[in-house]
């Protein structure tokens, strides 16, 4: 699901963003030598670690021997012991299994969900973690505040790059995709995400798609699953047939292939069906609001009318042919000038004169090879061409002309468009080119026209009446006269009212190997379509040797002749079998169900477990899914709870989209063609041939640039890109965590900077959390021995905490609670470094302060918090610790602490308010725990209360028997 573009940031950074203190990895993995910029040295263990990530980029991810020897010196805390240890005695005690039949409905649930990703052969990237760790870190918290967590993992697994992979080495795409999904489940594991491994799904397995395979079949049975002929994008290179989504500027998404259009029968599901639910219940969730809107804007409901118009040869004869329009603005019937039919038309060929027909088949074809995006571009200059017909203008019986023009869809509407050049801007600029008339009939109630333009709002109607066809519409408001026509239309039979829909019908197949098998035979005798009965699924994909698309449109599917031919279970009659395959975006409609009952063989899901364990409460992903994914899934979910498989009238409640990782901002100098450097502000040149990067250390602050140190009038440009393989820019997270650990990593994706927000990586950032590791550390375990290792132990005391100490310890609970539940984890970590740097000005450390911040650094750090919770005397994991809890008494800033005496001797303090009573603060000392042994059951004599300076209690002293003692 992680399929991502690519992006190119080029920006002047401010000296105090995080990104300017950071050291920077070369472009291009190779080191730019001149007298100016020598080579980066590699002392600091920053510049070690860059040379780390080139090296495993250029070795596919293997590190150095040498570099493993050096890691292992000089750390602040033992990390690779102590991460390796945990993780081991949580895959053995099996620590975050989920219960299933065995789960306690009594508690409440959170189900906290990552998009799960396509298993690709590059493996993780330092991205990727950024949302699994702020998924994990709301798993782990929630545990520890007893709900049960359903936090589980799986692989997106079928689609085009594995068969791609396949194709261009002769391997498998099993054989590949199972070796990748390998090498992603112990990366996972490696950076100690609390996943429930029992639950691992992946949607290649046949016990998985046997239940997408009986969702097809439901489709097939509502009427929601049919077959058309349909225009489509088809990519000769790819030998497929692409979603409008997958087809960018006229190439395929992947790989940049030329895309044409022709018709093909093909499955299609009725998303469109739909299109209200879809649209009205993004009302009640918590989603962002771009993407809400997103999905209304793809959505596209719009009400207005169809109106007929009647067909008129190029010699005015009236033929028995209508054309229906759909249009939004009925009240501009009388300033249609002419008629628009898209390419795709099925009645153009019935349109065109002879004198025209030439022409208009050259535009056809021309058409055929844009895409939906780039024929409907606003920027884009119009085209068209004449069919030599006419239509009959129903309101005002005027002849107007019949255009064939791409900017009209076939797939949108009825695929004609009345065309207002008045008041459209794209039918002002085709009726300007092509010498068209304007028509004017809406005048705007409060400005005047702009000349040279279309006026395409709303005002009062003028030039619209024809006593013929009794319709007078002038001197109303656009909305009346709408209202107006369409009850004329509906009346006289010239049309009717109509709400229409931007959202197509969903083309469900793909003439792809790598995929679901579609669960359908069609008889060879009558061609009829037959669903396979329920107890024949799944229908295995079969083994093929020649995956390779046959470039005819005929899938790859067909070349496995024993397997299409066969048949029909009922009937017993020879059938042929559908060698289309699914989409990729099929297994990852409904996965998040699987998870709730991964290992049931006789239902899609136990009703109990959806019933409790529905709908996700947090789902985390890209924002590259705001559209298509969540509005299959949410199509599907709606479908399965019409059937009374699911409960719930949606998927999931909350939706996040984590931000994109940056690779290291680079500084590059600008020279002229003489070879001298010029500053980045005196010129517009970004020829790559004219920069060559700047080393960090050669690179200085002056106001709000970057300049060289040595010439600080060279102003220089600094950029970053989305991580890429082609940029060698990819940070791999195993070369993280063999220098810094999982937990430095988890700590650094969460500091960086809001969850939401696009973030630049930078080593120096991750060294910075590292320290705070290596003295959070310190502070509990205490100074390494003079070999380097660390007693097992801690330097806490078994000592009742100060006031000052508790008063830090609950801000500190109470800010992270807050930032954890607010999912702003970066402030959360600011408060732990507070209360860090406020802990190790104390003389003593208690330990039930210290076990507390333990639990509160547990959820971003969990292998250190374990270790230090287990050597503060604990045998069991603190994965289902109660979180700690703040207590409102020692968050007040109005309070102080007041010392008490008992005859005089100070034995103790209280907590008060500023305004407190002497009888308040006498009463607070009695319950207090450590002064009521002196006060209980004592005669008190008299009471000395100077307000917020002290309280000292005398008492009477008891006659004691001399002897007795």
């Amino acid at each position: 699901m992680l399929h991502t573009h690519h992006h190119h940031h080029l920006l002047f950074l401010s000296p105090h963003s995080p990104a300017s203190r950071f050291p920077f990895p070369s472009r291009t993995n190779t080191t730019i030598r001149s007298p100016r910029f020598p080579a980066i040295s590699t002392r600091s263990s920053a510049l070690r670690f860059r040379r780390t990530i080139r090296n495993s980029i250029e070795n596919g991810g293997v590190n150095e021997t040498e570099h493993q020897k050096q890691t292992t010196t000089n750390r602040p805390y033992p990390f690779h012991e102590i991460e390796p240890k945990w993780q081991r005695f949580w895959e053995h005690n099996r620590t975050f299994r989920t219960p299933d039949d065995d789960v306690d409905t009594s508690k409440p649930k959170y189900y906290v969900l990552d998009m799960f990703p396509y298993p690709s052969g590059a493996g993780l990237h330092v991205g990727h973690p950024l949302g699994y760790t702020a998924t994990d870190i709301l798993a782990r918290y929630k545990r520890m505040q007893g709900y049960n967590v359903l936090h589980p993992m799986g692989w997106d697994a079928f689609g085009l790059p594995a068969e791609q992979y396949a194709i261009e080495t002769g391997t498998h795409p099993k054989f590949t995709t199972v070796k990748n999904i390998n090498r992603f489940r112990t990366q996972l594991k490696s950076l100690g995400f609390s996943y429930d491994w029992d639950r691992e799904i992946s949607t290649i397995e046949p016990d998985y798609y046997k239940w997408t395979q009986w969702i097809f079949l439901q489709l097939l049975k509502r009427g929601l699953a049919y077959q058309a002929e349909v225009p489509v994008n088809w990519c000769p290179a790819l030998g497929t047939v692409l979603a409008n989504e997958e087809v960018v500027d006229g190439v395929s998404e992947r790989g940049g292939h030329p895309v044409i259009r022709k018709p093909m029968r093909q499955w299609m599901l009725k998303i469109t069906a739909y299109a209200d639910r879809l649209l009205e219940d993004l009302d009640d969730l918590d989603w962002p609001e771009s993407v809400k809107e997103m999905q209304r804007n793809w959505i596209g409901r719009s009400e207005g009318a169809e109106m007929e118009f009647c067909i008129l040869d190029s010699d005015g004869k009236e033929r028995d042919i209508k054309i229906i329009v759909y249009t939004t603005r009925p009240d501009t019937i009388f300033g249609a000038t002419y008629l628009v039919v898209a390419p795709e038309h099925s009645l153009l060929s019935s349109l065109v004169s002879t004198a025209q027909s030439k022409d208009v088949e050259y535009y056809i074809d021309l058409a055929s090879r844009k895409s939906d995006l780039e024929r409907t571009e606003l920027q884009k200059e119009k085209t068209g061409v004449f069919t030599g017909w006419y239509a009959k203008n129903p309101a005002n019986g005027e002849a107007i002309p019949i255009w064939v023009a791409d900017y009209v869809l076939g797939s949108y509407g009825t695929g004609a468009i009345m065309a207002v050049p008045a008041h459209d801007s794209r039918d002002y600029e085709f009726a300007l080119k092509y010498d068209v008339p304007v028509h004017w009939v809406v005048m705007p109630e409060d400005k005047s026209i702009e000349s040279g333009k279309a006026f395409p709002g709303e005002g009062i109607i003028v030039n619209s009446s024809n006593a013929l066809v009794e319709l007078d519409i002038n001197g109303f408001s656009s909305k009346e006269a709408a209202l107006k026509v369409i009850e004329w239309a509906e009346k006289s039979g010239n049309g009717k009212r109509k709400v229409n829909y931007k959202l197509r019908d969903w083309l469900f197949a793909r003439q792809r190997y790598w995929g679901e098998p579609i669960p359908v035979v069609f008889l060879d005798d009558s061609g009829e379509t037959v669903p396979l009965c329920e107890t024949e699924l799944p229908l295995i994909l079969p083994e093929l040797d020649d995956f390779s698309p046959t470039g005819t449109g005929e899938p790859p599917l067909s070349k496995a002749l024993s397997w299409v031919k066969t048949t029909d279970s009922l009937s017993g009659r020879p059938a042929t079998r559908e060698t289309n395959t699914m989409p990729q975006w099929a297994g990852s409609c409904w996965y998040y169900l699987r998870f709730m009952d991964p290992h049931n063989s006789k239902e899609l899901v136990d009703k109990n477990k959806e019933r409790y364990w529905g709908p996700v409460d947090v789902y985390v992903g890209g924002a590259e899914h705001a559209v298509l994914h969540l509005l299959y899934a949410r199509f599907w979910h709606k479908v399965l709870f019409d059937i009374g498989i699911v409960s719930t009238k949606e998927p999931f409640q909350c939706v996040i989209n984590q931000g994109i990782i940056l690779g290291e901002v680079q500084y590059m100098a600008c020279r002229d063609q003489d070879g001298n450097l010029i500053s980045a502000d005196s010129t517009d040149a970004l020829n790559e041939h004219n920069l060559e990067r700047v080393p960090e250390e050669k690179v200085t602050k002056s106001r709000d640039s970057f300049v060289l140190k040595e010439n600080p009038d060279i102003r220089l440009f600094a950029r970053t890109h989305k991580m890429s393989k082609s940029r060698g820019n990819v940070v791999n997270p195993d070369d993280v965590v063999s220098e810094y650990g999982a937990d430095s990593l988890r700590l650094y994706e969460m500091f960086m900077g809001p969850l939401r927000d696009s973030k630049t990586w930078s080593t120096s950032g991750i060294e910075g959390v590292h320290r705070f590791l290596g003295r959070t550390w310190r502070l509990i375990v205490g100074s390494p021995l003079s070999d380097g290792t660390f007693k097992d132990r801690t330097v806490s005391v078994d000592e009742e905490p100060t006031i000052e100490q508790l008063r830090c310890l609950h801000k500190c609970i109470a800010k992270v609670t807050e930032e954890i539940e607010g999912t702003r984890f970066n402030t959360g970590i600011s408060a732990m470094m507070e209360f860090l740097n406020a802990a190790y000005k104390w003389d003593k450390h208690p330990k039930s302060i210290i076990e507390a911040f333990v639990l509160l650094l547990s959820p971003y750090a969990p292998h250190m918090a374990e270790e230090l919770w287990s050597r503060l005397g604990h045998t069991k994991s603190l994965a289902y610790q109660p979180f700690p809890k703040a207590n409102p008494t020692y968050l007040k800033d109005s309070t102080i602490v007041l010392p008490v005496q008992i005859n005089g001797k100070t034995r103790g303090t209280i907590l008060v308010e500023e305004t407190c009573t002497e009888e308040d603060a006498f009463v607070l000392a009695s319950r207090d725990e450590k002064l009521s042994k002196y006060l209980d059951g004592q005669s008190v004599k008299k009471r000395i209360y100077v307000p917020g300076k002290i309280l000292n209690v005398v008492l009477n002293r008891k006659n004691i028997k001399v002897g007795v003692q």
